[in-house]
């Protein structure tokens, strides 16, 4: 588990490091986005993930590695909109923004440690075409969930859904730097 954590951590300061060097660049115009807009640039970018891996053949100079790190920054700032609401202006400084980051990273990070323990590190196992499936697979519970207003009668809700995104992709990025 050990060596778990510190990858998990170098993938996860990767995609922060990109997302603040993106607030420096953008601020945060992000802030209007309604939680459904998230959800459908997750998918894009998770659908062009497969799309890589069947195909094979690339238009475009991106791999797998920058799209599962837009998946992770887009995830992060759906639960920040979950948290705060969408704003009608870019409302936060790159401080306050960053601190939110933060701090939703952090819950996530706990969240795979207690699931990563239960499950015994299964992910080692798995291919990146079957995490990158899952990420598709939890975006269709989240349109669902959101064209239901949020309600769900036994089943996780939005924020778990996202956080479960973020760590099957820094998984992915894992198998795919080592």
């Amino acid at each position: 588990m050990k060596h778990t954590e510190a990858q998990y951590l170098a993938e996860a300061t990767k995609c922060k490091s990109l997302f603040e060097k993106k607030m420096i660049d953008y601020g945060c115009a992000w802030r209007i986005l309604r939680t459904t807009s998230l959800t459908d640039q997750i998918f894009i970018k998770a659908q062009r993930i497969r799309t890589i891996q069947e195909v094979r053949d690339k238009q475009v100079d991106e791999g797998e590695e920058s799209e599962f790190i837009g998946i992770v920054n887009y995830a992060i700032m759906a639960l920040i909109q979950l948290e705060l609401g969408p704003a009608d202006q870019p409302d936060l400084t790159n401080e306050a923004v960053m601190a939110q980051y933060s701090k939703h990273a952090l819950i996530t990070k706990e969240l795979m440690e207690r699931k990563n323990h239960d499950y015994g590190e299964a992910w080692r196992d798995m291919r990146v075409s079957s995490l990158t499936d899952l990420i598709l697979q939890k975006l269709l519970r989240v349109k669902q969930i959101e064209d239901n207003k949020g309600k769900t009668l036994v089943s996780e809700g939005l924020e778990a859904n996202f956080q479960d995104m973020i760590n099957y992709a820094l998984f992915a990025l894992i198998h795919l730097n080592n």
